[in-house]
Order: structure tokens, then C-alpha cells, then sequence
């Protein structure tokens, strides 16, 4: 029989996050078809890897960053704030066409050298050139518009009306939405609850829900936020949503760190999605990820985009436990409240579920789609080890990842990428950035 790609004799993290050994896997036509310890079936592959000393998982889903921040990276760190109102702002709304794609491409580049397979982008500017670059790389990516109609601190240039921020979002879900073979899904969005009337926030839902497509925005992450709501709606930020109908299964709440009880409990009941951003989320407070955990609620990981923290999963998950373990962990004596294997869910099964994607992507399986990335385990940070779980989250880094594979297509060979220009891409990104500088006065 025919098939596009063999993996053979590897490791693989199972579906229930446990590693399986000597395994062989075969990919045809963007699906995997055969994961068996004997083959049962002669293959003839047009590309074999060996897959002795590697370890194949699902590729790691980054389901909250933001690809329009690239060119701030190393500038937000160490500053006081308002760093949104200071630094932010003013380089958001100097951002031309060109910088954005150059910075979704370094997003991508990154991401891919970084073993992850998809995202979800939280919104910016010139969105169409971020899905240029999403297909040309060959990463899978949830795509949206910057959505605000209001907000003292928001410069008009960023600020449009409802019916003019409902259109641009359309005009990017009829040119872009299951473009490059599927691995580009649009959604829409809203930036923030302060920069949001609620005639937009209904709108917004509505359009969504007649299109079937999610629905995101940043949840719970300020103080000022959450006070927002309270003085003006006399609710919490998730109990204002419920009172405007908006939340259900498709929504996404991007951090949702500052939770009550009762907004746990919403969440659970309209069964919404979270991500938590570990590194810079722990600027801001720490997250009930065990109690959310405790009732059901899925979870994913994401960056917050390179600005905050670099776009590693990896780097993600091994201050999460650290994380977990001080906050939740020490002053109950409790050293598994974050298992290994929970985490390594939340960064894959987790995402696909946040991209609402879970029936194919998330977990090795026959019939998902092929989206998986080969570590290298020969090395001595990683092997010998007694549990490769918890050593992948303790010692692994974006470096080990040797080979990605997205929708059955090889994207990334011996740590070289083959679908973008990397030397071409880290010159202009330079002067990108070189030239923002000046121009945004930060």
C-alpha cells in the first residue's frame, strides 16, 4: 500500500499520555492510518523516518498568543505600568501591513522551531497578511480581527464602529476561513470587556453563532477589569457575559486567572473554554487550574505571544508545574496537584478542544489528522530517565524537537524548516523592528 510518510520504530505518547515503544506510524492523505507494533501491511512511503532515540507526539497547540507582538519582544519586561496605555498602544496603532506580515512570519518560524503545530491568535491588524503567512508555512491557525468600538484609552485609530468591526471580521471569515487544506479556521472576537459596549459583545456572539465559528476574548486578567464590571454592571466579568447570553461551548476565555466561585461554576455549566498563559499570567495572580480541573473544564496553554514570554510550550509547561506545585501544592503538602501528564494534556488534547478541533487533532489516534512532532530523547538532558513524562516537562526544550509534521506534510526536517525563508525572515523582522521603534516613539 501507498502512503506519504512512515515513522518507523519510535516512541509515542499515547492518547492516554503514556509512552509506547517501538512503534511504527504511517500517514496518508493528512490522516494517520496505522500506529502497530508489527506492520500488518508492506507500505511503500514516498518519506521514512527513523524514528529510534525520537519520541513521537502530537504537535503542541498554542491556543492563546498573539503574532502582531513578535517585534516587541524583550521590550515590555521589567516596566511599570500602564504597559498597554505606555508601550503597547502606541506600537499597535504604528503597525503597518508589512510589519505584521513580517512578524506573523517570525511567529510561525518560531512556533514551528518551537514543535508547535497550531494556535490560536487573539486578534490584530491586517489579519489577512498573519493567514498568508499561516499557509505558506504550513502551520494550523485560528485566526480573528482586533475587535473595539470603545475606551478612554484607546486611540480612535483603533476604535470603529460596530457594523464596521463585524465587516472586517466577515470579509476575513469568507476569504480565509478553511483555507490551505482546512488549517486556517476564522472566528471572531472581542479585545477586551473594557474596549467592548455591549451592543458589540451581542454582535459579535450573534455573527459567530450564525457562522458555527468560536468566539474569544481575554478574560479575567486585571483587576481593573473586573472592576469595570462591577461598577458598571454590578457583575463579575463572566456573570456580565451570562446576562448578555454569550457564553456556551464555542467561547474562549483567553487567561481567566481572577475566578470567583461562581464564575468556575459558569464556566463548567455553559461548558466554555479556558487557556492559561503560566509566565505571564504569573505577573498577575496565580490560576485555580486544579479546581477548574476538578470540575471538567477543559484547559489549554498558550504564550501570550513573544512579548510576554517567547512562544515555547515547553518553556510553558515546566514553570506551570513550578507554578502549580508552589502556589496550590505546598500549603496543603499536596506535591501532585499538577501531574506531568496533566499538563502535557492541557498543551495538546487541551488546545485542540480551545480550537474546537478535538475530534482531529490533540492525541495520536487513527483517522486524526497527521499533526505530530518527533524529540530527540538520545540526548543526556533527557535519557536515560524512569518516567520520559515527566522528564519531557522537567528537562525538554524547544531545541530537541527534530522533526514536524502538520496535516500529513513534513515541515520542519532535522531542525531545518522547509516551508519559510529563515534567513530572510530574521533580516526583515530586524529592520521591522528597527524601524517601529522610531516610528511608535517606545
Amino acid at each position: 500500500m501507498h502512503a506519504d510518510i512512515l515513522i518507523k520504530n519510535s516512541s509515542i505518547l499515547t492518547p492516554d499520555f503514556k509512552i509506547s515503544h517501538d512503534q511504527n506510524i504511517v500517514i496518508k492523505d493528512q490522516k494517520i492510518i496505522a500506529i502497530e507494533k508489527e506492520l500488518t501491511q508492506t507500505y511503500e512511503a514516498k518519506e521514512i523516518l527513523d524514528g529510534k532515540g525520537k519520541l513521537v507526539m502530537p504537535g503542541l497547540i498554542d491556543a492563546h498568543t498573539h503574532t502582531n507582538q513578535q517585534l516587541l519582544r524583550g521590550r515590555i519586561s521589567d516596566e511599570y505600568p500602564m504597559i498597554w496605555t505606555r508601550i503597547m498602544v502606541p506600537f499597535e496603532s504604528n503597525l503597518r501591513e508589512e510589519d505584521v506580515a513580517i512578524s506573523a512570519e517570525l511567529s510561525c518560524l518560531e512556533m514551528l522551531k518551537a514543535g508547535t503545530t497550531g494556535f490560536i491568535d487573539a486578534g490584530g491588524s491586517y489579519m489577512h497578511k498573519v493567514a498568508e503567512a499561516v499557509e505558506a508555512s504550513g502551520l494550523r491557525g485560528v485566526l480573528t480581527c482586533s475587535t473595539m468600538d470603545t475606551g478612554a484609552a484607546i486611540p480612535d485609530s483603533m476604535k470603529t464602529t460596530i457594523e464596521n468591526n463585524i465587516q472586517r471580521n466577515k470579509d476575513l471569515f469568507d476569504s480565509y476561513h478553511k483555507a490551505g487544506d482546512g488549517r486556517i479556521n476564522i472566528w471572531y472576537s472581542l479585545r477586551s470587556l473594557i474596549t467592548c459596549t455591549p451592543e458589540l459583545i451581542q454582535k459579535v456572539y450573534e455573527t459567530a453563532h450564525a457562522a458555527g465559528t468560536g468566539m474569544q476574548t481575554h478574560m479575567n486578567e486585571y483587576t481593573n477589569e473586573i472592576s469595570y464590571c462591577l461598577e458598571n454592571f454590578q457583575m463579575r466579568p463572566y456573570e456580565y457575559l451570562e446576562s448578555l447570553g454569550v457564553l456556551d461551548e464555542n467561547f474562549l476565555g483567553a487567561h481567566s486567572i481572577l475566578l470567583s466561585e461562581n464564575e468556575m461554576d459558569l464556566i463548567q455549566k455553559y461548558d466554555s473554554k479556558v487557556v492559561h498563559c503560566p509566565i505571564s499570567n504569573a505577573g498577575k495572580g496565580f490560576t485555580k487550574s486544579p479546581g477548574l480541573m476538578q470540575k471538567g473544564v477543559s484547559i489549554g496553554l498558550g504564550t501570550d505571544g513573544s512579548a510576554h514570554s517567547g512562544l515555547s510550550l515547553f518553556d510553558q509547561m515546566k514553570v506551570f508545574k513550578s507554578l502549580m506545585r508552589a502556589f496550590w501544592g505546598v500549603p496543603i503538602f499536596d506535591p501532585v496537584v499538577m501531574p506531568s501528564k496533566n499538563i502535557l494534556e492541557m498543551a495538546t488534547l487541551g488546545g485542540a478542544k480551545a480550537m474546537l478541533q478535538e475530534e482531529q487533532l490533540g492525541t495520536l489516534e487513527v483517522g486524526k489528522k497527521a499533526d505530530m512532532i518527533l524529540i530527540d530523547t538520545d540526548q543526556p538532558h533527557i535519557g536515560p530517565t524512569h518516567q520520559l513524562t515527566n522528564t519531557l516537562i522537567e528537562s525538554a526544550n524547544s531545541n530537541d524537537v527534530s522533526d514536524v509534521i502538520v496535516n500529513g506534510r513534513m515541515l520542519m526536517k532535522n531542525r531545518e524548516v522547509l516551508t519559510l525563508d529563515e534567513e530572510k525572515i530574521k533580516y526583515e523582522s530586524k529592520k521591522a523592528m528597527d524601524d517601529l521603534i522610531v516610528r511608535a516613539k517606545i
